[in-house]
């Protein structure tokens, strides 16, 4: 593995600092979405006004008539939306800025199509039942670690994310809100995106780049198979042994930049966990050889990365 140099370190540090402080005013924002105003009263008192709260799909709620508490309100409301619009607006420039610095320092090398992928499932909130494994995990622990690793160690078409079938309702309700279909999410970064008829948890793009869904074993109350969505063309997720050792396994989370500049926070397992289960699957007798040794190459660098570089965890 090779320490990245003082510069692009530098680089990196400003601009997890402001992609995360991005991250940090999105959130604020969602809490004064929508708006308020001053609603005239009935025409036999129209002097009289009520406050009114409008919601981003143009619903209103009547907060009551015009008294020095609703007034309160009111003002604080529209201090804290004043607030939140500047803050977003500076801190956009200020990423857009940020990512232009990456992409001419050469801070990263994640697939750009990756990083897209990981940003529209955090901006329609479903990255919280999903955890990259496999590969990719890779980028997060050098990304930590300040180092990056031989490009064997990297190789991969595809990205694995394990759904956690535990939060299963709560994510259907979400993806109802923000689409019709998991497909249909992915289609949004690349509508050339299909789903596998031979395989058919996994999706590909024109370019043959394969994004793979799967589950634990199932276990418990798990429903099994399980479509993600009730769309013509979606999902089936697959089940691969021991799936539930990485989804029980800690957390391990990181922001991670694609060639062009883009930043994105990639959820994965812990390098530990990651370590073990490569070496677990890089014994099993009908593993592809060619797999195991890089099963083996992977759970070898991470080891030496953690050891080297990230002892604290």
């Amino acid at each position: 593995m090779l320490e990245l140099s003082p510069a692009i370190t530098r680089q990196y540090i400003d601009a997890v600092a402001v992609f995360d402080a991005l991250a940090e005013a999105t959130e604020e924002a969602a809490q004064v979405r929508g708006g308020m105003y001053w609603h005239a009263g009935p025409a036999s008192a129209p002097e009289s006004k009520y406050l009114v709260r409008t919601s981003p799909t143009g619903a209103e709620t009547s907060l009551g008539p015009r008294t020095p508490e609703t007034q309160a309100i009111y003002d604080k409301f529209m201090q804290r939306k004043q607030a939140s619009t500047e803050r977003l607006t500076g801190l956009k420039a200020a990423l857009d800025q940020q990512q232009r610095l990456n992409r001419a320092l050469r801070v990263g090398r994640v697939d750009p199509l990756v990083v897209a992928l990981l940003n529209r499932l955090a901006s329609t909130h479903l990255s919280e039942h999903f955890r990259v494994v496999g590969t990719h995990a890779l980028y997060a622990y050098e990304a930590a670690a300040g180092v990056r690793l031989e490009a064997d160690a990297l190789a991969t078409r595809d990205i694995d994310l394990l759904w956690d079938t535990r939060k299963r309702i709560i994510f259907s309700t979400q993806l109802a809100r923000v689409d019709s279909s998991m497909l249909g999410v992915l289609k949004k970064v690349d509508p050339t995106f299909r789903i596998r008829q031979s395989q058919k948890y996994t999706a590909v793009n024109k370019d043959g780049f394969e994004v793979d869904i799967i589950r634990r074993v199932r276990t418990d109350d798990d429903p099994h198979p399980i479509k993600l969505s009730d769309a013509d063309e979606d999902f089936w997720v697959a089940q691969p042994r021991r799936a539930s050792v990485l989804l029980d396994s800690p957390g391990f989370s990181a922001v991670i930049v694609a060639t062009n500049g883009t930043m994105a926070r990639i959820n994965t397992v812990h390098p530990a966990t990651f370590v073990a289960f490569k070496r677990w699957m890089a014994g099993q007798p009908d593993r592809d050889p060619l797999k195991r040794r890089r099963d083996v190459l992977q759970a070898d660098a991470v080891q030496v990365l953690v050891e080297q570089y990230l002892p604290q965890i």
